[in-house]
Formats: structure tokens, C-alpha cells, sequence
């Protein structure tokens, strides 16, 4: 099962805990990315992200079939948020559930790091001086 959502509500993790969920899984692993109140030594008063949204879900859907294929997972979970997030607020949550726990950790790794290189999601930090648009692509 895969359950991609990217939208400006704020993300739940007992939410996607639970589509995750399955009977046959003996383990979970989750990812949760949250919004940082410093970046070097600027304080962050706020991130505003944008994003390409139907290009945005189908190169989710492209990694996430490919983190089923390479670590043989079944059930995965993406949610980004877009709009403006505060210090604290969670930007993006990947579950995702197997019956091994080496396999979870490894595609939930994979799967947030292809994320940040491949998706068309864009990052503006706000500091109380000014705003640096972030390359998501290191």
C-alpha cells in the first residue's frame, strides 16, 4: 500500500502510522523532518514551501515504487507540507512497514534522501534580516 499526500495542512503522525499499519508488518520505521529555529548562526523565524504539485507526487510515486522494488517493503507512507511552517512545525513524514526492520530502516533512508534530490518542492528560509531560497538538490 502507498499513501502520497502533499498539502498545506499540518502533517499527523498517528495518521500515517496507521495507513502504514498491517497485520503482516513486524516493523516501522518513520521519518519525521521538522523545521530547524537556526540555520548557521541566523535565527529562522520561518519556512515557506512551494512546489510543482503534480510533477511533485509522480516523482514520489517513482520513489516510492522504486523503494518497494530495491528493499521488497509493502506498505509506505509520504506526506509533505507546502505553505508557510514555524521552528518546530513537521515539513515531511515517510513510514513505512515490512516484516523485517532492516528493510524499513534502509528504504525510509533512501526514500527521504531521493526525496530532497529529486522532488520539485522548493525551500525560502525567512530570517529576521532577509530570505535565502535553499537548494534541495546538494
Amino acid at each position: 500500500m502507498i499513501d502520497i499526500k502533499i498539502t498545506e495542512d499540518p502533517l499527523n503522525i498517528v495518521n500515517c502510522l496507521e495507513i502504514a499499519q498491517d497485520l503482516g508488518s513486524g516493523g516501522i520505521a518513520t521519518f519525521i523532518g521538522t523545521v530547524r529555529n537556526k540555520t548557521g548562526n541566523k535565527s529562522v523565524i520561518r519556512l515557506e514551501y512551494e512546489c510543482y504539485q503534480s510533477m511533485a507526487i509522480k516523482e514520489i510515486q517513482k520513489i516510492v515504487e522504486s523503494a518497494v522494488s530495491l528493499f521488497s517493503v509493502r506498505n509506505v507512507v509520504v506526506h509533505h507540507r507546502t505553505g508557510i511552517l514555524l521552528p518546530g512545525d513537521a515539513a515531511v513524514m515517510i513510514v513505512v512497514s515490512d516484516g523485517h526492520r532492516d528493510a524499513v530502516f534502509d528504504a525510509c533512508r533512501y526514500i527521504i534522501d531521493t526525496v530532497k534530490q529529486k522532488v520539485p518542492i522548493w525551500k525560502k528560509e525567512v530570517f529576521e534580516d532577509g530570505d535565502e531560497w535553499v537548494s534541495a538538490h546538494p
